[in-house]
């Protein structure tokens, strides 16, 4: 099974993109960040007509998430909870989670799209990272108490380690790189979650988003934000993980391309 996570940046100006990206990859599951667009405005047809079903998390105009599968899921649980009654007036779309019926048992996936942050000393930006990491903390510990295998996928915003990024010190003080963000990250990965690049390469760089300014992919200034996190019965069934960066070099494209993850995983009755 591919399961595959892809920061669109606007699925209906790129929805050819997408299209001939599924027809190429043949992804099994797919994790769709920044759609920026209402569930009705999503460019359903389609995708069902190349051979995907369609849950989305919507909002007009920035943000909303979406997964696309071969097969319908069994449950499907939009919005990350809250911590508390602060929590409650966060209307952004930005998480979605799907249970899939796969030989065995069922799996977990989820998309993500972790606040940027910045600028990091906005006194609202920042912090709501950081709380929105929080509450992702918690939900994934309550996750892995049910001890299945649990897929984490999508663009958090965080640029993990120095060699994550063409130049450590152009991103001091970037909110995708400040200690604090790392150290959410960290508190994460340490719940007992394994980095799906980092677990099956050990290359060097290893990007996923270059930015569309001063000429950032022809020279190949990139940084890796975009991740699978695994749960450790998702992490057993993990074989490999490509990123598709040849996608970057499509017409109109993202700035951000697909990282896929291959599992021994089979939905059940295909």
């Amino acid at each position: 099974m591919k399961i595959a996570t892809w920061n669109i940046n606007g699925v209906r100006a790129r929805i050819e993109n997408l299209v001939a990206w599924l027809k190429e990859s043949d992804p099994d599951i797919v994790c769709l960040q920044e759609i920026k667009c209402q569930d009705d405005a999503f460019p359903r047809t389609e995708v069902e007509a190349a051979g995907y079903h369609v849950e989305t998390h919507g909002q007009k105009g920035f943000n909303g998430v979406a997964i696309l599968s071969k097969a319908r899921p069994d449950e499907v649980n939009r919005g990350l909870p809250h911590l508390d009654d602060d929590d409650a007036s966060d209307e952004h779309a930005r998480f979605m989670e799907a249970v899939f019926s796969v030989e065995g048992g069922a799996i977990r996936v989820c998309t993500i799209y972790l606040p940027n942050g910045n600028p990091s000393n906005d006194p609202v930006k920042y912090p709501y990272k950081l709380k929105w990491m929080a509450r992702l903390e918690a939900f994934a510990r309550h996750r892995l108490a049910l001890e299945e295998p649990l897929i984490l996928a999508g663009d958090y915003n965080v640029i993990p380690e120095p060699h994550d990024c063409w130049d450590p010190k152009v991103w001091e003080g970037d909110a995708l790189f400040l200690p604090a963000t790392r150290n959410a990250f960290r508190r994460l990965e340490n719940l007992g979650f394994t980095d799906a690049v980092r677990a099956s390469t050990d290359t060097v760089p290893a990007y996923t988003f270059w930015d569309y300014q001063a000429g950032a992919w022809q020279k190949n200034w990139g940084i890796r934000i975009d991740h699978l996190m695994l749960s450790a019965e998702a992490a057993d069934r993990l074989v490999s993980t490509g990123i598709e960066k040849h996608v970057r070099s499509w017409e109109k494209p993202s700035d951000h391309v697909p990282v896929a993850g291959y599992f021994n995983f089979e939905f059940f009755g295909t």
